[in-house]
């Protein structure tokens, strides 16, 4: 072999390996853009382990490109993974279950949330069970995650869901509140601070739905099974990169930099930091684990069968359909090697 041919040959096989590397060896080289959904314009704060992902730079860091978008509610997020428009939707649970049993669509949950944290809170404080009767009660929209939660919680008052008014205001049933349009509400635990920092009087809580059902579940990460299956990677580093958002949240020296990240959801500051211990407290981000647990899950398959959501002829989905545990594990051994 000449030189000249040995130099060519060993440019040519430099280009090899320089391909063979952008190709192979860098998971962000041929990324595709992926968008993640989260519930309620402006977002609730369950979807602030999200935004940290994004803005803390932990998509990047595990090799996906991900936009977190906002919607309306998580019905509309779910609805977007059901015709491919977005890769994956924190969703409303119950929802999700409904969906699965009654028309199979082609959901599964990858990731959870196990704890809800819905209230019914009163800006009257001689407010009770009875007084709801016949009165107007904010929700997100009708079937949505806020209503779902209220007809749960109306059977803690032995009262159906006919018996009160729904109003439909996305995630803006605080400030309707605070601006007197409405006395009763369907609200996170993160509402109260605002709403009493507003109207400068304590509200009312009268019942909360952990009160009613210790063993529930709040929210699923849900993807399309044909994109999953496709795409499998991606799904493992989005989830790998929201176990780096919970610890990162969890450390309270990062606190104050969760609360500016949490800006879009409307809460900022101080009230921010105190709604975040709160969370962190009730394990509302899963610690370590997926949240999809099995006996969760399945009690709300039954009560959405009680209540009407699931179809006469129709049995609640399996556990086994509903979720795949897999996307999980395989995101924790990421993170922990």
């Amino acid at each position: 072999m000449t030189c000249r041919s040995f130099a060519r040959f060993r440019n040519f096989s430099a280009a090899c390996g320089m391909l063979f590397l952008a190709l192979f060896s860098s998971p962000a080289a041929a990324q595709q853009k992926l968008t993640f959904g989260i519930p309620g314009i402006p977002p609730v704060f369950g979807g602030t382990i999200a935004l940290v992902a994004e803005k803390e730079g932990l998509f990047k860091k595990r090799g996906v490109d991900v936009t977190v978008r906002a919607f309306e509610t998580g019905a509309a997020a779910s609805r977007a993974v059901a015709s491919g428009e977005i890769a994956v939707s924190l969703s409303p649970s119950p929802l999700i279950v409904n969906q699965i049993s009654n028309t199979d669509v082609k959901l599964v949950g990858i990731y959870g949330m196990e704890h809800p944290d819905w209230l019914i809170g009163a800006t009257d404080p001689n407010a009770d069970c009875a007084s709801l009767k016949g009165g107007a009660v904010g929700v997100d929209s009708l079937g949505g995650a806020r209503s779902i939660a209220l007809r749960t919680m109306l059977v803690g008052c032995k009262m159906k869901i006919e018996e009160v008014q729904q109003v439909p205001l996305s995630s803006n049933v605080g400030a309707a509140m605070v601006a007197g349009q409405l006395k009763f509400g369907v609200l996170h635990i993160d509402d109260i601070p605002v709403i009493e920092a507003e109207t400068r009087k304590p509200l009312k809580t009268i019942i909360t739905q952990k009160a009613i059902r210790p063993v529930d579940h709040y929210l699923l990460l849900v993807a399309h099974q044909d994109q999953l299956a496709r795409n499998l990677d991606a799904y493992v580093r989005i989830v790998a990169a929201l176990i780096d958002a919970e610890r990162f949240m969890r450390n309270p020296a990062n606190h104050a930099k969760v609360a500016q990240y949490a800006a879009p959801t409307g809460r900022s500051g101080e009230i921010a930091i105190q709604a975040l211990k709160a969370y962190i407290d009730m394990e509302f981000w899963p610690k370590d684990k997926d949240g999809l647990g099995a006996k969760n899950l399945e009690m709300v398959g039954n009560i959405q069968k009680k209540v009407g959501n699931i179809k006469a002829d129709r049995m609640p989905a399996p556990y086994e359909r509903i979720v795949d545990p897999s996307i999980w594990r395989d995101a924790y051994a990421m993170v922990n090697k």
